[in-house]
């Protein structure tokens, strides 16, 4: 019995030790914000690599979960003769939660693999303690542009894949269940028109921000934490894709139950 929860505290002081050393690399770049200006090409470079490479899965995704979620929900309602709603349904569901969250997750498994991954190989490689030898400050260097740009992207990507959801939805909802796509539409701008509407699209983008700013945290810092060759590399990279999983379901539940308790 005393080997394992000696095991299992060891794990918990681990994570621990790993969330504050992230909490401190993000102050530290948050600190560095004002370097930003100077650092403006390469954001842009991360936002191209974030944003437009990523551009094409999240299309796919988007387009199928609204078309998914329009089906399933649209044959529910269809029971009750009330598949009229379903515009309403779409709209605040992928505003609200699916389109923050799935964009995160793809974000996370396409974007943050690979960011842990270059940060992970320029570690082992001692290329990061060669910019502290020359004085080059590495959040400043390398993490500063790669958590904002990244951080900016999602919240970008999210608000595509909310409107592109709503068309998918909007096309099984006419071809499926039967409901003009006029009628849709104005449901779906009547919802957006409101103060419970507003709100949903800036929670939304909001959870994605955080998600954003999370998921590049955690991969850098996986990335500098890495340790013993392509092996470490490896491992760097699988921590950074399921803590960034695990972070994204947490903060998604918290957040929601700040604003909608």
């Amino acid at each position: 019995m005393t080997r394992p929860i000696s095991h299992a505290f060891f794990i918990i002081v681990d994570l621990l030790r790993g969330a504050g050393e992230a909490l401190i690399l993000l102050f530290e770049t948050l600190l560095l914000l004002p370097w930003l200006w100077f650092k403006r090409h390469q954001t842009l470079r991360q936002m191209y690599v974030a944003g437009v490479k990523s551009l094409f899965v999240v299309s796919i995704v988007a387009s199928f979960t609204g078309m998914i979620i329009s089906l399933q929900t649209g044959l529910a309602l269809q029971d009750f003769g009330q598949e009229d709603l379903i515009g309403q349904v779409i709209v605040v569901t992928l505003t609200r939660e699916m389109s923050p969250f799935m964009t995160a997750l793809i974000m996370a498994a396409a974007v943050g693999s690979a960011m842990a991954a270059e940060i992970g190989t320029m570690t082992v490689s001692e290329e990061v303690d060669a910019l502290r030898v020359m004085s080059i400050d590495p959040v400043r260097y390398l993490l500063l542009p790669r958590i904002v740009g990244f951080s900016i992207t999602v919240p970008v990507l999210s608000a595509y894949a909310s409107l592109l959801g709503v068309l998918g939805g909007g096309l099984i909802a006419k071809t499926q269940l039967g409901v003009e796509f006029v009628k849709y539409t104005n449901m779906v701008l009547e919802v957006l028109k409101t103060e419970t509407g507003l709100k949903d699209i800036w929670v939304g983008e909001l959870k994605a921000l955080i998600f954003g700013v999370t998921i590049s945290t955690i991969s850098c810092h996986q990335g500098l934490s890495a340790s013993g060759g392509a092996i470490g590399v490896g491992i760097a990279v699988r921590k950074s894709v399921v803590l960034s999983f695990l972070n994204v379901l947490v903060l998604g539940y918290f957040v929601t139950t700040i604003f909608y308790r």
